[in-house]
């Protein structure tokens, strides 16, 4: 069977996390530290974590652009929608000891191909720098009718 590349880089990581030598990533029966991590302010929890941390990984679920709080998405097209996703995202890794600096993988879900471009102007603004690995697939049905929606993995110090 063959195995896509996002599959065989997500595989690596998780491989490189379980062999993790650092106490601080390690729980005491010597298997990688795991957390489920959820906000504590969070009103109604979906079927899934915030974010997940193995070792020094963590795994964010997906994010859309929804205003904080609310179930609303952000005004202004694929742009307002990409920047507030990216916002979501920023906010979700510095809650969880990380930052964009640390992000090391990124996959893009997006409504409507033919803005790809939109959105790669607003998602290089928060990446100036070296840039995650990206891979990207159209998709119809995202949350709440979402434009787009990135799920990232990051490391932690």
């Amino acid at each position: 069977m063959t195995r896509s590349p996002a599959f065989l880089l997500l595989l690596a990581l998780l491989l490189s996390a379980c062999q993790a030598d650092h106490p601080a990533n390690q729980a005491a029966d010597d298997r990688p530290y795991v957390a489920f991590l959820n906000p504590v302010d969070q009103e109604e929890p979906g079927p899934f974590s915030d974010a997940v941390r193995v070792g020094n990984l963590l795994f964010l679920s997906g994010k859309i652009g929804v205003l904080p709080g609310t179930r609303t998405l952000a005004e202004g097209g694929i742009e307002g929608e990409s920047r507030q996703t990216m916002d979501n995202i920023k906010a979700t890794l510095e809650r969880w000891g990380s930052s964009l600096e640390q992000v090391v993988k990124c996959t893009v879900m997006i409504d409507n191909i033919d803005e790809w471009g939109a959105f790669n102007e607003v998602y290089v603004e928060y990446f100036p720098g070296n840039k995650p690995a990206r891979s990207a697939f159209g998709a119809d049905g995202l949350a709440l009718g979402a434009a787009v929606e990135v799920e990232c993995i990051a490391t932690v110090d």
